[in-house]
């Protein structure tokens, strides 16, 4: 009997650090939300500059035309709608949101294309609270971490439009139909339904993003 004891005791230990390391290793993927011009985008690059949160990055893809500034594989991957199909028929598409815009429907999507592997490392992801639904169906919700940062929807406007004027082709249109379409998207109600909890008032960026990080740090 003691000998079958020690047994027992020695291998608890040598399996001991083995748990640890699953442990340390169970990521999450924390989804970034906001309304146009929230100044997620911004929050989302310092994130991702904290060695300390170790966080990677998810690229979406869209087939939405590139904008200036913008470069393939760094915010989206682009492509069209001939590729989503193929990337559909063979089931790597996670979830998918089309857009009527008045350029013609563009679509915004997250692929299973070997991005993530959750046994290693945290991600960090800009999304929709529809793209949430969608993760934790696919991820489970224990994985996903829905953060939502809010703006007073006069500075969104007023920052939205200082950066529609510095495109080489500005879409006016296509502007005011977002900002539109985040109030039915963003509403409180569709917030409590998704139960979104972690609610950032961006007034400060730089203190947002401290706010933010801590919050994630806390998480996991």
């Amino acid at each position: 009997m003691f000998k079958i004891c020690l047994r027992f005791i020695a291998k608890y230990i040598w399996q001991r650090p083995r748990v640890f390391y699953i442990m340390k290793h169970m990521g999450k993927i924390y989804v970034l939300m906001g309304k146009s011009s929230s100044g997620k985008d911004t929050i989302y690059r310092a994130l991702l500059n904290k060695i300390d949160l170790s966080l990677k990055k998810i690229i979406p893809y869209t087939t939405r035309p590139i904008r200036e500034n913008e470069k393939e594989g760094r915010e989206y991957h682009f492509c069209d709608k001939a590729a989503l199909n193929s990337l559909r028929q063979e089931g790597k598409v996670i979830e998918c949101r089309t857009y009527n815009t008045v350029h013609g429907e563009w679509d915004y999507f997250t692929v299973d294309d070997g991005q993530v592997d959750l046994s290693k490392d945290d991600y960090l992801i800009i999304g929709t609270i529809e793209a949430c639904r969608k993760l934790r169906e696919y991820y489970g919700k224990e994985k996903i971490v829905p953060i939502y940062i809010e703006v007073e929807d006069g500075i969104r406007l007023e920052r939205a439009l200082i950066r529609e004027r510095q495109q080489a082709r500005p879409r006016y249109e296509e502007m005011c139909r977002r900002f539109i379409a985040d109030s039915k998207d963003f509403s409180p109600e569709e917030i409590e339904k998704a139960e979104i909890t972690a609610i950032f008032e961006n007034d400060d960026v730089a203190e947002t993003v401290e706010k933010v990080a801590d919050y994630i740090r806390s998480s996991r």
